[in-house]
């Protein structure tokens, strides 16, 4: 359950509580009759000293703020059939990566922008800010240092939420992501190692218009 869900169940029980009657019955019916008058009592009871309430202007004010709520749900909805509407007439092809839908795939391709900005994946990497830092010291390179986080913020985690789930629809890429933590990793690292390949194949598709195939 949501917190959304389970907030709209307190504020049902808020208005239920109010009718013994109406409150048994829920009871009786969600429970397949395992509860009855008895149980209702005692949530009215305890409710009382609890999260019952009789204030009128508390109320007002749930209900106001539920209405905020539905106006927010409802514009989100709108929202994302309209991501859907333009991605569907883009046809880009990064709908076609297991794990990228319209939510994702429109946060890349917004963030990306022109893939001719970028002649390599490795420059499309940068600006995600997913390559590894360096660090010198005299003639002394370190390298397999953090990554450097810069470029875009909202790139660099979509990217990274798209390599959690395709590392869990596609064969390659869970060996690989599974190779990195054999290598003794941490998740996130491993994820990380991951992006950096999604980030080669994205380059590529985006560039050449080609959809995704997975590797047998």
């Amino acid at each position: 359950m949501t917190h959304y869900g389970f907030f709209l169940l307190l504020v049902q029980l808020h208005y239920t509580i109010k009718h013994l009657t109406k409150l048994t019955n829920v009871l009786k019916n969600n429970s397949h009759n395992r509860y009855g008058k008895a149980k209702a009592l005692l949530i009215k009871n305890t409710a009382a000293i609890s999260i019952g309430s009789d204030s009128r202007a508390l109320s007002f004010e749930l209900c106001q703020i539920l209405s905020f709520i539905e106006l927010y749900i409802s514009e989100i909805a709108k929202i994302d059939a309209e991501i859907k509407s333009i991605m569907n007439e883009i046809q880009s092809p990064i709908l076609s990566i297991p794990g990228i839908s319209y939510g994702l795939g429109s946060v890349i391709l917004a963030e990306i922008g022109d893939i001719h900005r970028f002649n390599t994946s490795s420059q499309l990497l940068a600006f995600a800010g997913l390559e590894p830092s360096t660090h010198e010291s005299g003639k002394f390179v370190a390298t397999g240092m953090r990554m450097v986080k810069r470029g875009s913020p909202y790139l660099r985690w979509a990217l990274l939420e798209a390599s959690r789930l395709i590392a869990m629809r596609d064969t390659t890429f869970t060996l690989y992501y599974q190779k990195k933590k054999a290598e003794g990793k941490h998740h996130y690292v491993a994820n990380s190692h991951v992006a950096k390949k999604l980030i080669r194949v994205i380059h590529h598709l985006l560039t050449n218009n080609l959809e995704f195939i997975p590797q047998s």
